[in-house]
């Protein structure tokens, strides 16, 4: 029987995330200076309430905003697979890509490396896209993207339920830094 292996990887928040937080805390706070001044300059009382109806439910909006941006990847190897799930809060599975691992053409830590290839689309992974030393790299073919790159951050399980699936050449330089 095949080994399977798993690995979960929360990814860490940016600027990016920090920003559409800010903006969402900031569209919220804004909300009951616009229907007081609505209601000032329509004469209409009834906005204010409208606006308090709005805002309390711009503060469940915000929550899910905040909740949204905590995402992990899980990692799972099992057979000749390498499948990568996107999980959203806890809430929301979406499958982002399924490598046949012997289809591997390139694993390396070296991101110079992967510069150089062109890929036509690219599955990002990682814990930190940023973090160059410990992002891993793996080009492969897809029938329906063609070369591809994965960027991810694998443990010592996932990389070890790869290895006898991984082409021998490519095993010898990446876990022997042999080369054939």
């Amino acid at each position: 029987m095949e080994g399977f292996n798993e690995q979960v990887v929360k990814r860490k928040n940016g600027t990016k995330q920090l920003v559409i937080k800010i903006i969402a805390v900031l569209i919220l706070i804004s909300v009951p200076f616009i229907a007081a001044a609505l209601a000032i300059a329509t004469k209409i009382q009834y906005i204010m309430i409208v606006g308090g109806f709005v805002f309390l439910g711009g503060i469940y909006v915000v929550w899910y905003v905040f909740s949204c941006q905590k995402v992990e990847f899980e990692y799972s190897v099992a057979g000749n697979d390498l499948d990568i799930s996107k999980v959203i809060a806890l809430r929301k599975r979406k499958k982002m890509c399924r490598v046949p691992i012997n289809e591997i053409t390139e694993l390396t830590k070296d991101e110079e490396k992967i510069n150089k290839v062109k890929v036509f689309k690219t599955y990002m992974a990682a814990r930190d896209e940023n973090s160059h030393g410990e992002n891993y790299y793996a080009v492969f073919n897809d029938p329906a993207y063609g070369k591809c790159l994965l960027v991810f951050n694998p443990n010592e399980q996932i990389l070890e339920g790869m290895k006898l699936k991984l082409e021998k050449s490519l095993m010898l330089k990446v876990f022997y830094n042999k080369t054939v």
